[in-house]
């Protein structure tokens, strides 16, 4: 006991550890408060910008923004996209998060940030395409040809596109209408393509008779539907329903009023025989 009393008493603090301690502690409760408080983001944003004033004053200021690649985006769009506004220095972006932040927008679906000192920035990108509409329940989205959803409403000048419809159908719609591009007599007239089940296809054509495909080798019943609307013009026919899920056979559902007259005419030809019947009997 005594040593150790007498080695605490001749113990050396350096100078300057109380106060170091102190400020180390002032230090760890503001970090906590800015982290436990959600200031975070919030000071580094005013970091940021004090960086990014004292780079501008430097002479490192985004003098000009060479844009390449942009069709259906707008300049201010893409920065707005990147984060670049007119306190933003050339020194402190970063090409790398400007680039993320720029595949954020889903028309974007790639991006090359370059820097040029000293003042110079050029972003190039590469647009996806609208491909379709694509309708979930009542909503109708403009999507791009990997499903991408573009936009959440559809601009008069895409209202053309071919409509696919059904949970999946922005995922699998690029082939399914690669292959009904190659029958054009039967793509003209299709109104909306409906995945049903996820598994397969239904043809809504504009003069509202529908085409049920096989989930297997639908490429098989197209082929065997264009051969019948060639030789039996099927598809003007006054019918509701043509399916063609069975490979030997196809289906044909009639309209109500051609379903009425047909019924009529077969009455009429079962009255005929049964008065030409009993006219032949009465001759004998």
């Amino acid at each position: 006991m005594r040593r150790w009393f007498t080695t605490l008493i001749e113990l050396d603090i350096p100078r300057g550890l109380g106060s170091s301690s102190v400020a180390l502690l002032l230090l760890s409760s503001v970090c906590y408060g800015v982290v436990k408080g959600g200031h975070g983001p919030d000071i580094v944003a005013n970091l940021q910008n004090l960086c990014d004033d004292a780079a501008n004053a430097a002479g490192f200021g985004i003098a000009e923004v060479a844009l390449v690649g942009e069709q259906e985006l707008g300049r201010d769009d893409i920065l707005k996209a990147a984060g670049i506004t007119e306190h933003t220095s050339l020194l402190f972006l970063d090409a790398a998060q400007t680039r993320d932040r720029l595949l954020t927008n889903p028309w974007i679906a790639d991006a090359t940030v370059l820097k040029l000192y000293p003042g110079r920035l050029r972003i190039e990108i590469k647009e996806r395409k609208a491909f379709a509409l694509w309708q979930k329940e009542a909503r109708v989205s403009l999507i791009a040809t990997d499903g991408t959803v573009l936009a959440a409403s559809v601009a008069p000048r895409f209202a053309g596109l071919p409509q696919v419809v059904g949970t999946g159908a922005e995922r699998l719609s690029a082939d399914f209408l690669a292959l009904l591009a190659r029958y054009p007599g039967i793509a003209g007239q299709v109104d909306a393509s409906v995945l049903v089940a996820e598994r397969r296809w239904n043809l809504h054509l504009k003069n509202g008779l529908e085409v049920l495909l096989p989930e297997a080798e639908p490429e098989r019943a197209l082929q065997t539907l264009a051969n019948l609307d060639r030789d039996k013009k099927l598809l003007s026919r006054d019918i509701v329903v043509v399916d063609l899920r069975l490979t030997d056979r196809v289906t044909v559902r009639q309209s109500d009023a051609a379903f009425a007259v047909r019924d009529d005419a077969l009455k009429a030809a079962d009255k005929a025989a049964k008065k030409n019947k009993q006219k032949k009997g009465t001759e004998a």
